[in-house]
Formats: structure tokens, C-alpha cells, sequence
């Protein structure tokens, strides 16, 4: 599984970040996580707010910092 966070680096970016990390922890599952920056990688999935949460491709979560539950339940 890969996890890419979209962001900028900014606040929300860093929690979501953490969030995930909890939720695989939680759940006991492994994942490759990905911080991305780079600003044509973030357009390419069509996301205009950020962070945006993105699994295996798929743009799961844009503009909020879901949980760590929530992340949870979506991987």
C-alpha cells in the first residue's frame, strides 16, 4: 500500500501526516508514506485544497485533517 500526503509542508500537512502513521500503527498494517511538495505531482490529482490524503492512487480525503480513526477505517 502507498499513502501519499499532499501538502505543502504547512501545519495540517505535518498532523495528517502524524495521523497516518498512527492509524497504521493502530491497525497494524504496513504502508509506504510519502510526503508530497511538489506542486504539479498535487495538481495531477486534480486536488485544488490541501492536504489531501491519497491511497494507492485513489484521492481519499481533501482539505481536512481527517483522524487517525478515520484514516484508519479507510485502509
Amino acid at each position: 500500500m502507498k499513502i501519499e500526503i499532499l501538502g505543502m509542508g504547512c501545519p495540517k500537512c505535518k498532523q495528517l501526516y502524524a495521523n497516518v502513521q498512527e492509524a497504521l500503527k493502530l491497525s497494524g498494517k504496513e504502508a509506504e508514506v510519502v510526503k508530497v511538495e511538489d506542486m504539479d505531482k498535487i495538481t495531477d490529482y486534480a486536488v485544488m485544497i490541501t492536504p489531501a490524503l491519497v491511497i494507492d492512487g485513489v484521492v481519499k480525503a481533501a482539505g481536512k485533517v481527517l483522524s487517525a480513526e478515520e484514516i484508519q477505517k479507510l485502509i
